[in-house]
């Protein structure tokens, strides 16, 4: 059986894809802060394994990996998808406590959890494994007062870019998939508060088909680089 932890896993994007990797027969490894909401999702699967933990504490991030490794054999699969938007603001509204906050989940948070699987994948045996980072369409064009998710996301491919160079001599793959306007809770209510407002978007299922399509790649091929959005979204044009 195939061994995938998916961080974020509460709600989401993070949800659908542990749903999906579960329905497909894999072991996953469920991470984010509250275990009830884990627990749910994990509902009804034997092969789910939750794993209470805030992403940004090394000492936590570490002991949850070492448990699921312990209970799986190996890891074969890190999607790191655990992120949070912040506050909209122009720079000059920001506290410098929510620009730290941001920056804390989606930057030292992944990093965390990406070292804590490169260095399992490393010393297993067989040697490997792949590393999914969940990048966003804000790696590439931001929305507007946005500015620590923005710089967050663009450093997540640093990241992964990083890691693809580095991975090469054990086997470790690293790709990341930057994602525009899924239908989750969080943007349901976006859509709620503005109707008249509302942007295309997409199924979420959709995006879970596409990181359980990367993550099932043997080792010999790797997606470096996949975006997926809303058909007519304003991603591409000129404003």
């Amino acid at each position: 059986m195939k061994s995938v932890i998916i961080t974020g896993a509460s709600a989401g994007i993070g949800a659908a894809c542990a749903r999906t990797f579960l329905d497909e027969g894999w072991r996953v490894g469920l991470i984010a802060r509250r275990r009830d909401a884990l627990e749910a999702v994990a509902q009804g699967h034997e092969a789910a394994v939750v794993l209470p933990c805030n992403v940004t504490d090394p000492d936590a991030v570490d002991a949850e990996f070492d448990a699921f490794a312990q209970q799986a054999g190996r890891l074969d699969v890190l999607f790191n998808n655990a992120g949070t938007f912040g506050r909209a603001a122009l720079i000059d509204d920001l506290a410098v406590d929510a620009w730290r906050q941001v920056v804390d989940v989606n930057l030292h948070g992944m990093f965390l959890c990406a070292r804590a699987a490169f260095a399992r994948m490393r010393a297993q045996d067989p040697q490997g494994g792949r590393i999914i980072n969940n990048g966003s369409i804000s790696a590439h064009a931001p929305r507007p007062m946005s500015v620590a998710y923005t710089v967050t996301k663009h450093a997540i491919t640093g990241l992964t870019k990083s890691l693809s160079l580095d991975g090469r001599a054990f086997d470790i793959a690293c790709g990341q998939i930057d994602i525009g306007n899924a239908r989750t809770e969080l943007l349901d209510g976006i859509i709620a508060a503005n109707p008249q407002d509302a942007p295309p978007t997409m199924d979420v299922q959709d995006v879970a088909r596409a990181v359980l399509q990367m993550a099932s790649l043997g080792p010999e091929a790797n997606v470096q680089f996949m975006t997926i959005l809303a058909t007519k979204m304003p991603f591409i044009g000129r404003g």
